[in-house]
């Protein structure tokens, strides 16, 4: 399933220039970077003057009008129906935050590469001048014919949850928001062996994420969509409840569904008693909250590189572990899902992805375990070769099964 990645650009790229460059050419993450990490390579060969008529003109020609005349045959003759657009404005990248889009492009190239590594899809980064939501739309529309499917990233919330919505409104393809539902997807996927480690279900379960930004309330939604017991949402004011007047629209929203137990205070007051701990906020949980949650509770705590509880600390107290690092055993990385998820929708030509989707891409991955479930290892590894096929498998029959897929 994964593919070579070479660069043949990286011997001939000029060094950085100028004597006084901060950039240390010896670095491995420069000397890995430099002269970008991805290049288009051709599928056909262009040997001789009978190739180069048919890829070209006056070949192209018969496509092109067959195509005019049956605009569904796109998919077939072009590389439509295998092609994602990695589409980003720059202002929520990693741990960086609004760093703009051409420092965002290594992120985008590495999100394309990892795209065809796990899941044979190829993409392209597309980095866009504007932070206006209805700018990025257009664009993103007006781009749409060259792809099957749109992958949004690290655009910063609330804009985020606008975008997403409108271009799927507008757009007869795919369209996916990675840091929210690729975080969510994962998230749930390692929550469920987790609770089957554990002899309980997830109806059993009262969770509290930290953060209310596009993965937590995201995470939040899919988890009472999968039929969690409770969820407490908190963010740097304190838990997200009906009686706060200061919330955004989104976080009013979500107050709507959320703190079934009617909790109000602080992050620490949310954790008595709590079964999961999700955090997707960054700094830190102070060791006696983490104490007061209930035995054998699970603490995910996936900010990166520092996560909100250590650990060491982590396991003197809960049953299961998980952070989003890849020096720890269950990591939480979105790669498990996004390369399975648009290849198994692509492979369909699914005209967007549904929520009943994302839950049998959860239950996928969460099935590739089996029944080398341990309390170290929740969810696969991104290098599984099971992971890939299970997801796209999953995600294609849920396409069909909720009547959004094409062939």
């Amino acid at each position: 399933m994964a593919a070579e990645i070479v660069n043949p650009r990286s011997d001939s790229a000029p060094e950085p220039d100028g004597e006084n460059s901060p950039l240390d050419s010896f670095d491995p993450a420069f000397a890995l970077h430099r002269g970008g990490k991805m290049a288009v390579q051709a599928t056909v060969p262009i040997r001789d003057r009978d190739d180069l008529s048919l890829a070209y003109t006056p070949g192209v020609a018969k496509v092109c009008s067959a195509i005019a005349e049956q605009p569904e045959l796109v998919h077939d003759y072009t590389w439509k129906s295998q092609v994602v657009a990695v589409v980003t404005d720059g202002t929520a990248v990693l741990g960086l935050g609004d760093i703009g889009p051409e420092a965002s492009l290594p992120v985008m190239e590495g999100k394309a590469i990892l795209f065809k590594q796990f899941g044979g899809v190829d993409a392209v980064p597309i980095a866009l001048a504007t932070t206006d939501a209805d700018e990025i739309v257009d664009t993103v529309v007006r781009l749409a014919p060259s792809f099957g499917g749109v992958n949004l990233e690290d655009i910063s919330a609330p804009r985020c949850f606008e975008i997403e919505r409108k271009l799927q409104e507008r757009l007869d393809i795919p369209v996916f928001h990675d840091d929210q539902h690729g975080t969510a997807i994962v998230t749930l996927a390692a929550l469920r062996n987790a609770a089957k480690l554990t002899g309980r279900e997830l109806g059993d379960l009262r969770a509290v994420i930290s953060g209310a930004g596009a993965a937590g309330v995201a995470i939040a939604k899919f988890l009472l969509e999968a039929g969690i017991g409770d969820v407490t949402v908190t963010d740097r004011k304190g838990i997200v409840s009906r009686d706060r007047d200061d919330l955004t629209e989104v976080k009013r929203e979500l107050a709507e569904i959320t703190n079934r137990a009617g909790l109000a205070g602080s992050l620490d007051h949310a954790l008595d008693g709590a079964d999961v701990f999700i955090g997707v906020s960054g700094g830190t949980v102070p060791e006696p909250a983490v104490a007061s949650m209930a035995p054998g509770a699970f603490v995910f705590a996936m900010a990166n590189p520092n996560p909100e509880v250590h650990p060491d600390i982590a396991h003197k107290y809960a049953a299961v572990v998980a952070t989003g690092r890849s020096d720890f055993p269950n990591q939480i990385n979105n790669v498990l899902a996004f390369p399975g998820i648009f290849a198994g929708a692509l492979q369909v030509r699914a005209s967007r992805i549904t929520e009943s989707m994302k839950i049998a891409a959860a239950e996928a991955l969460a099935g590739v375990v089996g029944d080398e479930l341990s309390a170290d290892y929740v969810i696969p590894s991104p290098f599984d070769e099971r992971v890939a096929p299970a997801v796209t498998a999953a995600v294609a029959e849920a396409a069909r099964a909720a009547g959004v897929a094409r062939r």
